[in-house]
């Protein structure tokens, strides 16, 4: 799996945003709306990111040299709101 920082950059920021999305947008629209469509969606492609994230995390884990505990606060970040971003400013 050959993938550049700049493309694990840009799948940690959609991750986030999508995650954010998801929280502050779909869910109140489902619950106070009724309408459980834009979670489907949203949810969808989240799931998606969440899961180029960890492989990401796992194939950077040997290109940037992380140890054990870096990779474990980069997989945390991902299910933390915002997380992401802080892995982008601190690790990559």
């Amino acid at each position: 799996m050959n993938i550049s920082i700049q493309t694990f950059r840009v799948i940690s920021l959609l991750e986030a945003l999508s995650f954010i999305v998801l929280l502050l947008i779909a869910m109140p629209v489902k619950y106070l709306l009724g309408n459980p469509e834009l979670v489907r969606v949203v949810g969808m492609a989240h799931g998606i990111l969440f899961v180029l994230y960890i492989l990401g995390a796992f194939v950077f884990k040997n290109t940037l040299n992380w140890s054990n505990q870096v990779l474990g606060v980069v997989i945390l970040c991902s299910i933390i709101p915002l997380g992401p971003f802080y892995v982008d400013r601190k690790y990559l």
